[in-house]
């Protein structure tokens, strides 16, 4: 199984909006984050399901993804917030992969959580070594069976940058 750990596009700065749930992408956020997407289905990369926090900012980096055809399932899901927990994760992901053992996922959320995440899934703790910046990628082969805790391999860590270069 695969999967894609997507960073929210460039999004309005903090401090702008009274509630930081509620801060949208920038014009600049949705340009990239529309590249990197028509980006991906160039390279004929899908989707199963994307998950994504339910924060303004990833919302729409999901809305674009689901407007390019990358997937035709979206899924709010909470422990992509800020300071999620991987372990709400883990159990979800334990019933979904039943039926998909060969999926591919999206997680559209934020830093540092989606790099602290993709790091237990690689090493098994949390070294602060991994930087996903704003519409960038983590890919992850995660394993068809058992924990996928320091089993995971990574394949790929891009910057929107050198996706759409």
């Amino acid at each position: 199984m695969k999967v894609y750990s997507i960073r929210h596009g460039i999004a309005a700065e903090r401090g702008t909006y009274a509630d930081d749930e509620q801060r949208p992408l920038t014009n600049k956020g949705i340009k990239r984050t529309t590249e990197v997407a028509q980006r991906l289905l160039e390279l004929n990369i899908k989707f199963d399901l994307i998950l994504t926090s339910p924060l303004i900012r990833a919302y729409q980096t999901t809305e674009i993804l689901h407007q390019v055809s990358l997937s035709t399932d979206v899924e709010v899901f909470s422990p992509l917030k800020p300071g999620g927990q991987i372990k709400d994760w883990l159990e979800w992901l334990e019933k979904w992969q039943i039926d998909r053992p060969n999926g591919n996922l999206a997680l559209v959320g934020h830093q540092p959580d989606l790099s602290n995440w993709a790091e237990m899934l690689i090493w098994g703790t949390i070294k602060g070594q991994m930087v996903v910046k704003k519409a960038g990628i983590i890919g992850l082969e995660l394993p068809s069976v058992g924990t996928p805790i320091a089993r995971s391999t990574l394949f790929l860590l891009t910057s929107p940058k050198w996706l759409i270069c």
